[in-house]
């Protein structure tokens, strides 16, 4: 890949992208992160604050992960659904609520996290998992997921960031833009570049306090963060 992917072919690009790699997505992810994602993952459900009955969303969901560890907060009686522009991803995800059992309570929709076809004070928590890197528009996505939330409810955004030790950064530069687009080539058949794409979208994407000011300009309240792996990934919660 020749460069960050221009505005204006990022939504296609990135659907293109993620389409070739759904099927492998679960695997390569395990083995790159070391399987540390699922920590990452269960860390930012725990932000949520649901209980027992709520309404969620998850936005960007992919092969749903997240959305089937926010089933253990909502429970039997509450209602998770799991939005992604990628409808590959979707359905390696739907096998996985289906095999957990979980259909009736995960509802997947294809969507964009732009324009989120859900009336304003829908859901008790929206969350994102490494998906807001991929949105064209990062200010109009998180009010589009503000708009959605019910007042009081908790938006919760888990995103690679920008690790904290100088040896943590280089260690994780050498691993992104070496080993990460090799090991992907051969491991996932990478031929059009989504292990390259991956860690130049992280190193243009906001970092922690950046991010926490643009939650707060599109009116999200008590915004707070937490680093996970020296910063690697960073949680960002916000309230509206």
């Amino acid at each position: 890949m020749e460069g960050p992917i221009p505005v204006t072919e990022k939504e296609e690009r990135v659907k293109e992208m993620f389409s070739s790699a759904a099927k492998r997505y679960d695997l390569l992810n395990s083995v790159l992160s070391l399987g540390l994602h699922y920590s990452w993952k269960r860390f930012a459900v725990s932000k949520t604050e649901l209980k027992e009955g709520d309404t969620a969303l998850d936005v960007c969901s992919g092969t749903q992960d997240i959305a089937i560890y926010l089933t253990g907060k909502v429970g039997s009686k509450g209602k998770v659904v799991a939005l992604d522009l990628n409808e590959e991803m979707l359905k390696v995800g739907d096998y996985k609520v289906e095999k957990n059992g979980l259909e009736k309570q995960i509802t997947s929709v294809v969507g964009n996290a732009e324009d989120l076809k859900f009336p304003d004070n829908s859901f008790d928590a929206v969350t994102v998992g490494f998906g807001v890197r991929n949105v064209a528009h990062l200010e109009k996505a998180l009010s589009e997921m503000r708009r959605v939330l019910k007042p009081g409810g908790r938006f919760v955004c888990l995103e690679f960031s920008k690790a904290q030790s100088r040896f943590f950064r280089k260690l994780y530069d050498f691993y992104s833009f070496t080993l990460l687009p090799n090991v992907g080539k051969i491991l996932a058949k990478d031929r059009i570049g989504i292990y390259q794409y991956l860690p130049e979208s992280i190193r243009a994407f906001p970092p922690q306090e950046e991010l926490k000011k643009i939650m707060e300009t599109v009116g999200f309240k008590d915004v707070k963060y937490f680093n996970l792996t020296d910063g690697i990934v960073a949680v960002h919660v916000g309230v509206k």
